[in-house]
């Protein structure tokens, strides 16, 4: 079992997060593939974790909340789909920065879907996250350089979509556990993704280096993180958890810049601090407003 404190679990899984482009930027196979086994993986270690932990999946709960699971699933799927494109095309740190969207993108759908109060704060900090979105993508100086092009961004906002999809959508689910829904997710995710995976028809030839950095992606970004993150969720308060949450983006900007040496300029750094300075705002707002 794991014995770490909470604040150390969240911490390292938000780390293991953050480092993920790194590892899918040198796996020579389509994002699609990727995703099917990224899912399939972290499924089975998350199933054994809870035989280990001597816990039974809840069926019940699975058949109740079958359509909210089906499109969590395939919006899972679909979002680290584009997201490993978006490794491909631009930094790591563009792809997380305009992955991170998702939340602005909850915000302007949650008066639909959720019936949530648009406020003036709300707007500010859609405002400030959208006009950091325009620095990161670097539009004003044309996108010239080989990282920093318009294909990876639209990749990374089209993942942040999916993933307001899924955030949105697991807001409906009813009496199950965080481990359930997410076995499930998971499960469904790379069931959903097996049908296009084929047709596409890529070749699942790859080298010894692909393989093993494929099966650290399912196994230790998937299974072992989420494993990490969800024991530690009954522990810590919804504000802490949040506020770790930008561990995440700020490894990956850092792994970025100083390891892989790729570039940000001064205008996407202030595009960088205005999408992250939105969504900490609105976080501590929130919080006080619970």
């Amino acid at each position: 079992m794991i014995v770490l404190p909470a604040t150390l679990k969240t911490i390292t899984a938000m780390l293991i997060f953050g480092s993920i482009g790194l590892f899918v930027r040198h796996i020579d196979l389509a994002s699609s593939q990727i995703a099917l086994v990224r899912g399939f993986i972290g499924a089975i270690i998350l199933l054994f974790a809870m035989l280990f932990l001597k816990k039974s999946l809840n069926l019940l709960a699975w058949r109740k909340n079958a359509l909210i699971l089906f499109i969590s699933g395939g919006a899972i799927g679909l979002n680290w789909i584009f997201l490993f494109e978006a490794y491909h095309y631009t930094t790591i740190a563009v792809a997380t920065l305009t992955y991170y969207l998702a939340p602005t993108i909850v915000v302007l759908a949650s008066p639909i879907f959720l019936k949530e109060r648009f406020t003036l704060l709300k707007l500010f900090c859609v405002i400030l996250s959208l006009i950091g979105m325009i620095l990161i993508a670097d539009i004003f100086t044309g996108l010239n350089s080989d990282f920093g092009n318009m294909k990876g961004v639209i990749y990374g906002i089209i993942a942040a979509a999916f993933y307001a999809c899924v955030i949105i959508s697991n807001k409906f689910l009813k009496d199950i556990s965080s481990m359930d829904s997410t076995i499930a997710q998971l499960l469904l995710a790379s069931i959903i993704l097996l049908p296009y995976v084929f047709y596409e028809n890529n070749s699942w030839s790859v080298d010894i280096s692909s393989l093993l950095l494929l099966l650290t992606v399912g196994a230790i970004h998937t299974g072992f993180a989420y494993l990490l993150y969800f024991s530690s969720l009954q522990k810590l308060s919804a504000q802490t958890v949040a506020l770790f949450s930008y561990i995440d983006p700020v490894t990956a900007v850092i792994l970025s810049t100083v390891l892989l040496a790729e570039p940000m300029s001064f205008m996407q750094w202030i595009g960088a601090i205005l999408i992250l300075g939105s969504l900490f705002i609105s976080q501590i707002f929130a919080s006080k407003n619970a």
